[in-house]
């Protein structure tokens, strides 16, 4: 660890040496601005950034406009430490820990992993903020699946999709429960609904006939949302993998109200099965749901 210590140590120096920008030539002092006039170098500004290989200094030009009198760092632009203290792969890390466990647990394994000092804040700023831009990205895409705007997916045909949709309550913070009501009258919620659906491919079967669900087949795609915006997500990802192109196309539910009306929605024609733990459940409270009542001392009819 300490050998490591040092390698990352001269690795970082090297590094901020790499990251010392000259002046501009003459020719490249002013840049555009983005109110629409020209920004002119000003001077050399330094600050330091964390990497992959530990804290480095960087030293680029300054521009500021005379005209909004806004100052720009073309150089960050370009190395995507813009408004950011660390660089991308030290960003990429902490999406990945904080990801995985409590903030402050990835904190740790940036340390013990990486031999970076990062605080816990910072490990939930940064995996919060590539959320945001995943969850953007995918709004896009449904937006498109909306539109009707989506690519062609080619490719062999698939003969049997399974797509399979669900519900389930999740802890969350008291600030995401305000305003709503929970299971109990007159109690506030503690959990959100998270809609959660699988999209998988199945081409054969067991000696009992059971389906068998093709090995690393199986995408995940989920969020607390309404029914109506997890319907247009769920028929993205079976759009994406390869649902006109499936001989044989099946939606499975665990009977909710909500889950059939999307297959109707999105999927229709689609085969329409009670996953087999429901349906079984269902078939054990059917007889007591037929059972009439007796009420003591009467008599049965």
């Amino acid at each position: 660890m300490a050998f490591r210590a040092a390698l990352h140590q001269a690795g970082a120096a090297a590094l901020s040496q790499l990251l010392q920008f000259p002046e501009p030539a003459a020719d490249q002092r002013p840049i555009p601005c983005p109110c629409g006039s020209q920004a002119h170098y000003r001077e050399l500004r330094s600050r330091r950034i964390l990497s992959a290989l530990g804290e480095v200094e960087l030293t680029r030009p300054w521009y500021l406009c005379r005209h909004c009198h806004n100052g720009q760092f073309p150089v960050d632009r370009q190395l995507d430490v813009e408004n950011h203290d660390c660089s991308p792969g030290v960003r990429r890390m902490d999406a990945i820990v904080g990801q995985q466990g409590p903030f402050d647990r990835g904190r740790e394994q940036m340390k013990v992993l990486a031999g970076l000092d990062v605080t816990s804040k910072s490990v939930e700023r940064t995996a919060e903020a590539i959320g945001a831009d995943i969850a953007a990205s995918e709004q896009r895409e449904i937006r498109q699946a909306v539109q009707l705007d989506l690519p062609v997916i080619v490719g062999e045909p698939i003969p049997i999709l399974y797509v399979q949709m669900d519900g389930t309550g999740v802890p969350v913070v008291k600030k995401e429960t305000e305003g709503r009501q929970g299971k109990n009258d007159g109690q506030p919620a503690h959990t959100r609904e998270v809609k959660l659906g699988c999209v998988f491919t199945q081409t054969g079967w067991d000696k009992e006939g059971f389906a068998i669900r093709d090995p690393h087949s199986t995408t995940y795609t989920g969020a607390i949302e309404t029914a109506e915006e997890f319907g247009r997500r769920i028929y993205l990802e079976a759009w994406n993998r390869g649902w006109s192109r499936a001989q044989t196309k099946v939606v499975m539910g665990d009977g909710a109200e909500w889950i059939w009306n999307l297959a109707d929605q999105h999927f229709p024609g689609a085969v329409q099965i009670v996953d087999l733990y429901h349906a079984r459940q269902h078939l054990w409270n059917l007889p007591a749901n037929c059972i009439p009542t007796i009420r003591p001392g009467s008599k049965p009819g």
